[in-house]
């Protein structure tokens, strides 16, 4: 049963209607991503943004045990939306989610849009609006490593409450709606911890040494303290 709700969903787990439904989410999605972009794009994101989608596409790449026979990986959506912000941090996973759907096989064509959707368009979302409203104790380097490793874990879960829906909608109706987010829910809160923490080594590491390329500190005091180390 697990096996079957994994957050990565292959062909055949939605209907043909519901997956050209997230596929027009998608698009669209992506098509405002895209044009809101172009705001946040300079000499500091553009090239932290390519770090962060090859990075992001690594660390998916590499699977960490959650249950017997269940396995997490990284998100990305919290990490990128931090760093190079939500509009090209939803990009760049999307980016790594294409990579791997048609290079690697590793989530369904027909349920590319349906991965988009809650990967990087409900997870960067989420993560990102959590780490905004938890920004004031970004001050230290605890605070910023603590609001991190929230942010993923909210990005993790919240994305998996996305794959509910769409399972809701055009999902296999012998399976319970109710075991379903039960699994999912259940499972991803396990595989948040481990995002998290991926996530506040990786944002902490980097704020340690340029402040200025968190996107998440941009006009806040700390970035205003002439790149020092968050202390």
């Amino acid at each position: 049963m697990v096996r079957d709700v994994a957050m990565h969903m292959s062909d055949g787990l939605l209907n043909t209607t519901t997956s050209l439904l997230f596929g027009g989410v998608a698009v669209v999605g992506l098509a405002v991503a895209a044009a809101r972009a172009r705001d946040d794009l300079d000499d500091r994101t553009a090239p932290m943004a390519g770090l962060v989608a090859a990075f992001v596409f690594a660390t998916q790449m590499l699977n960490f045990p959650v249950l017997p026979g269940v396995s997490g990986h990284l998100l990305g959506g919290a990490l990128a939306a931090i760093l190079v912000g939500p509009w090209v941090g939803a990009l760049c996973v999307s980016i790594v989610l294409v990579v791997q759907g048609l290079v690697f096989a590793d989530g369904g064509l027909t349920a590319l849009g349906a991965n988009i959707t809650n990967m990087a368009l409900i997870g960067t979302a989420a993560g990102f609006g959590v780490a905004v409203l938890l920004r004031r104790f970004t001050r230290t380097r605890g605070g910023l490593v603590a609001v991190a490793f929230t942010a993923a874990f909210a990005n993790t879960v919240i994305a998996s409450l996305g794959f509910v829906l769409e399972f809701a909608i055009g999902g296999d109706p012998a399976f319970s709606l109710g075991a379903v987010t039960a699994t999912m829910v259940g499972v991803h809160c396990l595989i948040g911890i481990g995002e998290g923490i991926i996530t506040a080594l990786t944002v902490g590491a980097v704020a340690a040494i340029r402040p200025d390329l968190v996107y998440l500190l941009r006009g806040t005091r700390r970035e205003l303290e002439l790149k020092e180390p968050v202390a």
